[in-house]
């Protein structure tokens, strides 16, 4: 796909990727050898009817591609630009033997633009109202990330009346916060709420549940089941002497800073970051790389990917290892940081660590790095930025009684989205700890099927 040259790129915000035109797309698509049993699908953990979209767009038929994909997921431009496909539909293509995968993602995002731009009108389904009986039962859903709005949204299409719970000003979760501009237009975001709004999804902005009101409340006022998507907004720590230090951020809150709150476009808005010349960030996860390539942007001379294993072992997409290191991105792999040592301001001054090598498999399938004695060295730097994961916030959890959690702290569902509570359910991050936004979709997917199951029940 075409895209912003990496010198251009590093200097502004936009998009990476231009998308498909009209002739491009329809050339990719013609490429597809339409199996009878596609193993595409199966690698959908949204179960969009891969060939026929495709299909469709090869016919030209644009608004019958997106009728398609919108059948099964209600975010389809987000998918088609943040979602692994390399790891999932695009992996289980039979043209992947021969090297060259169909570029699934890249038309699945064709289709959610092409319909954008169209003003097309066909693609949001009227609800259905088969289950009329259960028409006024009320769902409350917690968090508008995108299990979340993928729950909401089934959940509308089945006929209940359904309100999204958000604790921030803005719909869309990590989807806002988490992810940059030039990854994930915010724009675009808010389109995909607002036609899931148009399913007669109500979603209720700057609501704490937890502190502004609790589940208990929300059952007072009616509502019959909830589902928790309130993701994995605790950000954890290396644990290291310097952490306290000025110019030290969790990704969390530098990416919320940039994304949420435009610090890149201070002092339009006021929300600055001092990033300085020099940028460390620990981890090699998606968020690792969407917090090095917005330091660049924001003016770093210099930004370095500190991690403590291979490139092989590395969970971040493809994608974006492979920006990073067009747009000048250093990494130190086998690296695992000591400790951050300040100035006598306390200001971070430089970075301390050991190099390591590989050892036997942890828990996670991963080999793990073994220290090397006498390995240390120092990088000078002005900020460190760590992206080695989130936790659940126990804000809400915490005043939820009966809710079995796991021994890290998220909540306890099996994989229907079902917890210890018959009328609570949970997806997402906020259960499986941080993973992809299309593993949340799926989870909000399964979830909506087994709040429908619980409901009918309750009408004996």
């Amino acid at each position: 796909m075409r895209e912003q040259n990496p010198k251009d790129r590093i200097k502004n915000f936009n998009e990476v990727p231009y998308g498909y035109s009209e002739e491009e797309a329809v050339k990719e698509a013609a490429r597809c050898l339409q199996c009878k049993n596609p193993p595409c699908v199966k690698g959908c953990p949204a179960d969009i009817n891969i060939p026929a979209f495709i299909k469709a767009i090869k016919e030209k038929r644009f608004t019958d591609a997106i009728t398609v994909i919108k059948n099964t997921n209600n975010l389809p431009a987000v998918c088609g630009r943040v979602c692994p496909q390399e790891d999932q539909c695009e992996k289980q293509c039979v043209l992947m033997k021969a090297g060259k995968a169909i570029n699934i993602g890249a038309l699945e995002r064709f289709a959610a633009d092409w319909e954008r731009e169209h003003s097309s009108k066909s693609a949001t389904k009227e609800r259905n109202t088969q289950y009329d009986i259960r028409n006024t039962k009320k769902v409350a859903v917690i968090g508008s990330g995108p299990a979340g709005l993928t729950c909401a949204a089934d959940l509308a299409k089945m006929g209940y009346s359904v309100t999204v719970f958000e604790a921030l000003h803005k719909p869309g979760g990590v989807l806002v916060y988490g992810i940059p501009e030039f990854r994930l237009p915010k724009e675009i975001v808010q389109k995909e709420v607002d036609e899931i709004e148009k399913l007669g999804v109500e979603v209720k902005l700057n609501y704490v549940v937890g502190k502004t009101g609790i589940v208990d409340d929300l059952k007072k006022k009616g509502y019959k089941a909830f589902f928790i998507a309130s993701g994995a907004g605790l950000p954890h720590f290396l644990g290291i002497p310097g952490e306290d230090l000025n110019g030290v951020y969790s990704a969390n809150e530098f990416l919320t800073r940039v994304n949420l709150m435009k610090a890149y476009r201070f002092p339009e808005y006021d929300t600055p970051v001092n990033v300085g010349k020099k940028v460390a960030v620990i981890g090699a996860g998606n968020v690792a790389m969407d917090s090095a390539r917005c330091a660049l942007r924001l003016g770093a001379e210099k930004v370095h990917i500190v991690y403590r294993r291979t490139e092989a072992e590395m969970p971040a997409r493809l994608d974006e290892i492979h920006h990073a290191k067009e747009e000048g991105i250093e990494f130190h792999l086998l690296t695992t940081p000591m400790k951050i040592v300040g100035d006598e301001k306390g200001n971070v001054k430089k970075l301390v660590c050991l190099q390591n090598k590989l050892g036997d498999p942890d828990d996670s399938g991963r080999r793990s790095p073994v220290p090397i004695e006498g390995s240390e060295f120092e990088i000078e730097m002005d900020t460190v930025i760590i992206a080695i994961g989130n936790g659940p916030n126990p804000l809400l959890l915490g005043t939820v009684k009966g809710l079995e959690l796991t021994r890290k702290g998220n909540v306890k569902a099996d994989d229907k989205g079902r917890t210890s509570l018959p009328d609570v359910f949970a997806g997402g991050d906020i259960v499986t700890g941080s993973a992809t936004v299309i593993a949340a979709m799926g989870a909000g997917k399964q979830a909506a099927k087994a709040i429908d199951e619980y409901l009918r029940s309750m009408n004996g």
